[in-house]
């Protein structure tokens, strides 16, 4: 009866991971380029039940959540109309540099100029390779083009690199909105030629509200259904209990 106790709980602690996971998705559904947590489930190990003699016989020791990678599937494109702002139209990332002083990738296009001139993301990291503007430009005067060139008043004065990797949904999310390249998503490469950048929008989170809440709803159906066996696993205990006292 322990052994179905032990199932249970870790079946509630699975559902309260997958909850968790949830949870994050619906804070960052207004996210600039935020992508969707996967998460998916695994079976826990297997163990011999009754007696010795048998064979055949095994209990399983309930599930685990298991973080499977987010989804990268492309967000729709909401206009702003502001220089600054871009959005990534394909495969790939634009690459930028951590306050701590770690390179990451982000689809986060909501870019700035700091008081050094310097183009940065709305968290403070630096645009990678550095873009720093001639004093005295205005946000009108800058054009960016489909292939990350950024000109101001016609004069060129950088370019925005659009890189990618193997497997992004692979990446170590470290947050805003920044990923980190691991051994498990490869080496980061330059992006698809198909993939092109459109000045003046945003790309909108790709959380899907309508499949997040149905997600919420079927983890805390099985969460409860999960407490049920624990609830009944005791019922049972304390029955045992009784009859060995008689």
């Amino acid at each position: 009866m322990l052994e179905g106790l032990n199932t249970a709980a870790a079946g509630m602690a699975a559902q309260r991971q997958r909850l968790d996971a949830i949870a994050n998705d619906l804070a960052n559904a207004n996210t600039t380029g935020y992508k969707h947590v996967r998460v998916g489930f695994r079976d826990l190990v297997y163990s011999q039940a009754g007696r010795p003699g048998a064979d055949g016989v095994r209990t399983g020791a309930g599930s685990a959540a298991v973080f499977a990678g987010r989804s990268m599937a492309q967000g729709s494109l909401q206009r702003t109309d502001r220089p600054l702002d871009v959005a990534l139209q394909g495969e790939g990332f634009l690459r930028v540099t951590m306050p701590d002083g770690r390179d990451a990738l982000t689809r986060d296009g909501s870019l700035h100029v700091n008081g050094n001139g310097v183009l940065t993301t709305s968290t403070g990291s630096v645009v990678t390779p550095r873009i720093t503007f001639p004093p005295g430009t205005g946000e009108k005067d800058i054009e960016i083009g489909g292939d990350g060139a950024i000109s101001v008043r016609g004069q060129r004065v950088g370019e925005l690199q659009m890189l990618t990797v193997r497997s992004p949904e692979r990446m170590d999310p470290v947050g805003d909105n920044a990923f980190v390249p691991t051994a498990q998503s490869g080496a980061v490469v330059a992006a698809p030629r198909a993939t092109t950048l459109a000045q003046g929008a945003l790309e909108a989170s790709n959380v899907d509200m309508s499949e997040a809440m149905v997600s919420m709803i079927e983890a805390q159906r099985s969460f409860e259904l999960a407490s049920k066996a624990i609830n009944t696993a005791d019922q049972m205990m304390e029955i045992a209990n009784g009859i060995k006292r008689g």
